[in-house]
């Protein structure tokens, strides 16, 4: 297949979406598929760059949460779906909404992904617990992209719940965003500034939905407090506020963007990893801590997919409560015997999300797109 990934962002690989993209787009290449992409980047990433789009006020919002819109040039988005076989759209914004105009125009077959939750947007706006807000983004988001979209990519069950549930009357199709081979079961011995000491570990963006400072708090609650590296791994707006927040611990917390290879090594030092967000559509940074063998202590959101890989009581707390996963991170530092043996089951419980049977299972719906819009379908559709 000649697939087309419609992505504003493709190139930064600087947020779980797009580096979740760009693997998927490798990985549908090594099975034999020419991929190309429409989004923004540096001259030569594609024959289909756009160039950055400025939004007036906000722009500077944008770029601290780590986010590129794409001014879309319909010129070349033509020329980039007239080649494609099938395309895929992965956020919904202004080049999504041109993308799919033009294939409908063209009649050619296109999907969409579900990879931004509506809390993600109004979080940045403190305005994440206001219902009627997100709600309207939902709305919105339905109007703009998804109601011309008959195959719906959703990286879990529970944001596909969410969609039904407001309103989306559309095929959702569930597909982990699948856990890159390189995280496996890993355990190496602490380097030399780390030695003596808990390493507790969280990833992900820098932001206040990801819930960094209520880490922070349960550290500080700790028996063990003054023995616990605290690593958040990760870039973002909130990251000198979280610095300010940790100085209160014996031990200062290490926050910055580790590379992939750096990660692993970091997981494989580690004792736990807590993953305190409130709002997660799936979480790949928790699937590559467990799949590396790391007990994950995951905030109990209803707002997060995250929670669905604990594999009991103990892998959970109540999101937003300190106190709680203070309790949790002591249970699991006094019990080594114990998060031994569940540090195995938990990298067991990941090959269900192997980046390769979800790379599979994407390809089974472009192919459905592509089959569903043949003139042999439209004519069984107009004989019925």
């Amino acid at each position: 297949m000649k697939i087309l990934m419609v992505n504003d962002q493709f190139f930064a690989a600087n947020n779980g979406m797009t580096i979740s993209a760009r693997r998927f787009a490798d990985c549908l290449r090594a099975d034999g598929h020419e991929v190309r992409v429409a989004g923004t980047g540096k001259p030569g990433d594609t024959p289909y760059r756009m160039e950055k789009l400025t939004v007036p006020f906000f722009d500077g919002l944008i770029t601290r949460q780590g986010m590129t819109f794409a001014r879309p040039n319909d010129a070349l988005l033509a020329e980039a779906i007239g080649w494609a076989d099938v395309v895929h759209l992965h956020v919904p914004f202004a080049l999504s909404r041109h993308a799919l105009m033009i294939a409908r125009e063209m009649g050619k077959p296109y999907t969409a992904a579900f990879h931004v939750q509506p809390e993600n947007i109004s979080s940045s706006i403190h305005m994440k617990d206001c219902t009627a807000v997100n709600n309207g983004i939902y709305a919105w988001f339905r109007h703009y992209i998804y109601q011309y979209c008959d195959l719906v990519h959703c990286p879990s069950r529970f944001i596909a719940d969410q969609l039904a549930s407001h309103g989306y009357k559309n095929r959702l199709v569930v597909i982990s965003n699948g856990i890159d081979p390189d995280f496996r079961y890993c355990k190496t011995p602490k380097s030399p500034e780390y030695e003596g000491k808990f390493i507790i570990m969280m990833t992900g963006r820098l932001s206040i939905e990801k819930r960094q400072d209520v880490l922070i708090d349960a550290v500080a609650r700790s028996k063990y407090a003054d023995r616990i590296q605290l690593v958040l791994a990760g870039q973002g707006p909130r990251a000198e506020v979280l610095k300010k927040r940790g100085q209160k611990l014996p031990l200062p917390p290490v926050i910055r963007f580790f590379t992939k290879q750096e990660l692993i090594s970091m997981l494989g030092m580690a004792d736990l990893y807590v993953h305190a967000a409130d709002i997660e559509i799936e979480a790949m940074a928790c699937m590559e801590a467990f799949a590396c063998g790391r007990v994950p202590v995951i905030a109990d959101s209803p707002r997060s997919a995250t929670p669905q890989f604990a594999l009991d009581e103990r892998s959970l707390f109540p999101a937003g409560d300190a106190e709680a996963l203070a309790a949790r991170i002591d249970y699991w530092l006094e019990h080594p015997e114990e998060r031994e043996r569940m540090e195995r089951r938990y990298a067991e419980s990941a090959s269900q999300y192997a980046l390769s049977s979800c790379v599979r299972q994407a390809e089974d719906m472009f192919r459905r797109a592509i089959e569903d819009a043949s003139p042999a379908a439209a004519s069984k559709g107009d004989a019925v």
